[in-house]
């Protein structure tokens, strides 16, 4: 019988996503590249295929879980299918086979060597133990979603630990999730090479794992005389990251996890809703399976602690005060629904840029009365080529000309905010209402695009976004936002800029206004725009250039048609 582990392949970046349907129980025969399971993180939904055929014979997972890249799904048993292809004649099948009796072999011996581990331990004989060599191992940080660094917000062991494979070795928090890192194998902690506070990439060491027996890959198995560390990250980055250098750590307890909450067993979205609110995770009672604190016994917690004397709305090293839950059911009847993941995130998002970006918003006018009678000249030809032509594709298109014209509104700060990234492509983003939240797709290099084709784009973007099927590199790598209200209405609004571009235009709804031509009023159609910028960045003059040279393009649509 031979098993195999079929873990989530890349996922292009998304972390903590939430397993929301398994496709497959245990028993079940599966194909290759049949779908196990449906993964939704917070931008889109996926399904994960088998990556070998099999009978599933174990689920390492359930629904409602959060999984990232490398995460065990479920164990096959792929004997069954090596057997069929034997079974039709295929040779290379046949000496699969081989290697499958083999390995059978080896497993036997493997157990009869356990069931007699005693009697092994007690001899002084090398060559009886021959098998149980000590080797060490640099545990480090696995392909994490990001090439930023992350955090290292909680260390899970201390020197000396005896640690089993998958047990947790710290915790790490991005700027969208916070996440465990698994220990690749069972043994004893011999150092600490990483601190809490300190910030990592994917590669950098965390720490030295001393392993008796073979359960280490022989790839990444230190033998304890040799001198240099030999490592083999389970994937292999594109750029890859330097390690950090070891600092020293102290052996006292750091964490929850080597002192007397010992058997505390928390998730990582439950641990960083904790820091959020301050919480000692050792005063929360678990409820959930082996004493779990789950993210209702925090909550029960905190509006317990609420409810008593003395509460203080402050945030601990915040210094912004909180705003207090209120009961509003003592008022009248309330519903409670939780919020989409999207909901969440923006929010947060939201929050992360409002609190860290001076913004200031410019208001300005566009006579769009010729675009308007140009655009529904083109009405017949829309429906020619199948096509639905709205005053977008204009409004992008003219965006992208006026953002090559004036290139600081498509920079962005690096270097805590000494260095000025210029990029010269033109990726705009176009933020989309949809029944799950707000979403952002990006077109790409919008600048080198007919309206046509804005228009085709445009439309098959929204559709996706609104059906949740976005992949997540549709919606990276944008350099500026247009936020359009359309046709829900308002005279104007002060769109927050989204982080890291430095603006966003938002766009109102159109009206018929009487302009002065100079002698007498005159019925214009005239949109109203809006300009939030990042005023680290952009000064009062690039904005307003901005924003004239953007006007005078959707007022003459001659100009337009000439770039």
């Amino acid at each position: 019988m031979t098993h195999q582990t079929i873990v989530v392949p890349d996922i292009g970046g998304a972390e903590g996503a939430e397993v929301v349907e398994l496709l497959v129980a245990v028993g079940d025969a599966v194909e290759l590249e049949q779908s196990l399971i449906v993964l939704e993180s917070d931008k889109a939904s996926m399904e994960i295929p088998a990556s070998h055929a099999g009978v599933v014979v174990e689920l390492k997972m359930a629904v409602g879980d959060q999984l990232s890249e490398g995460d065990a799904i479920l164990v096959l048993d792929t004997s069954a299918a090596a057997s069929d292809n034997a079974e039709a004649g295929d040779q290379e099948a046949s000496s699969t086979d081989q290697s499958v009796v083999s390995t059978d072999a080896d497993l036997a011996s493997a157990q009869r060597v356990d069931e007699g581990s005693e009697g092994v331990a007690d001899s002084a004989d090398p060559e009886a133990s021959a098998g149980h060599a000590i080797s060490e191992q640099i545990v480090e940080v696995p392909d994490i979603g990001t090439d930023g660094d992350v955090e290292v917000v909680e260390l899970c062991v201390s020197v000396g630990d005896k640690i089993e494979e998958g047990d947790s070795v710290v915790v790490l928090e991005s700027d969208k999730a916070s996440m465990e890192v698994p220990s690749p194998a069972a043994g004893e902690v011999l150092e600490l090479l990483i601190a809490e506070g300190a910030s990592v990439t994917q590669g950098a060491a965390l720490i030295k794992l001393s392993v008796t027996g073979g359960s280490l890959p022989a790839a990444t198995a230190i033998d304890s005389n040799d001198t240099a560390v030999q490592t083999s990250p389970p994937v292999v980055a594109a750029n890859p990251a330097p390690q950090v250098s070891a600092p020293e750590v102290s052996a006292q307890p750091t964490s929850p996890a080597s002192d007397d909450a010992s058997d505390l067993y928390v998730g990582p979205a439950v641990r960083k809703l904790a820091r959020e609110f301050g919480v000692d995770l050792k005063a929360v009672k678990g409820s959930g399976p082996k004493g779990r604190v789950v993210k209702e016994d925090l909550q029960a917690y905190v509006s317990q602690r609420l409810a008593g004397p003395a509460t203080r709305a402050v945030s601990m090293g915040s210094g912004i005060p909180e705003v207090a839950e209120i009961d509003f059911s003592k008022f009248g009847p309330v519903r409670h629904e939780e919020r989409s993941r999207i909901d969440k995130v923006t929010a947060t998002n939201m929050s992360k840029s409002w609190l860290n970006v001076p913004h200031v918003t410019q208001f300005d006018d566009a006579d769009i009365t010729d675009l308007e009678a140009f655009r529904s000249s083109l009405k017949a030809e829309a429906e020619q080529r199948g096509s639905k032509l709205s005053p977008v594709p204009f409004i992008i298109k003219a965006v992208a000309i006026a953002l090559n014209a004036n290139p600081k509104l498509k920079s962005s700060l690096a270097e805590q905010g000494d260095v000025l990234v210029y990029k010269d492509y033109c990726h705009i983003g176009m933020a989309v209402d949809t029944p799950n939240g707000l979403v952002v797709p990006v077109i790409r290099d919008a600048d080198k695009k007919s309206v046509w084709a804005l228009s085709d784009e445009i439309r098959e973007l929204a559709a996706k976004a609104k059906d949740k099927k976005l992949k997540p590199d549709e919606m990276q790598g944008a350099v500026f936002t247009v936020s359009s209200l359309g046709n829900i209405g308002g005279r104007g609004f002060t769109p927050i800029v989204n982080t890291p571009e430095v603006g966003i235009l938002g766009v109102s709804k159109a009206s018929t206004q009487p302009v002065w031509d100079g002698s007498a009023f005159q019925p214009r159609t005239m949109l109203p725009v809006s300009l939030s910028y990042n005023h680290r960045v952009v000064n009062g003059g690039d904005a307003g250039r901005f924003l004239t040279y953007l006007v005078a393009l959707l007022s003459d649509i001659r100009q337009l048609a000439m770039n």
